[in-house]
């Protein structure tokens, strides 16, 4: 696993540090209630901290080797919906339980696939 401060300790400039460990996005509020209007992210490591009824997050373009972490620190449960023309585990999207976390795997340009806390 890469941590940043020895990715930086190394010599490499922080852009880099940011390309090989991700970046991490935090007090997140999701929004809308289908994928055209749900929050974009954008960063690796995401804490979606407020969530409202029926409120969601679009993950971003799918591709295969990338990884996306995502944490629903928020009072509803959190719909997670893939890019336009992809999947998220076969299907149009999934939810995330209050307190709990989903780590995305994109293993095709088209498909992301979840491995869900408990």
């Amino acid at each position: 696993m890469a941590i940043p401060s020895r990715v930086l300790g190394s010599g490499n400039a922080p852009l880099a540090a940011i390309s090989i460990c991700g970046d991490a996005a935090t007090g997140l509020t999701a929004a809308g209630t289908n994928a055209a209007t749900a929050l974009q992210i954008s960063a690796v490591f995401n804490v979606v901290s407020t969530t409202a009824s029926s409120t969601g997050v679009k993950l971003p373009p799918t591709e295969a080797g990338a990884m996306v972490a995502i944490f629903n620190t928020g009072a509803q449960t959190l719909t997670v919906y893939p890019p336009t023309g992809s999947t998220v585990d076969g299907t149009t999207s999934m939810t995330i339980a209050t307190g709990k976390e989903a780590l995305f795997f994109g293993l095709s340009d088209t498909a992301w696939y979840s491995l869900t806390g408990v």
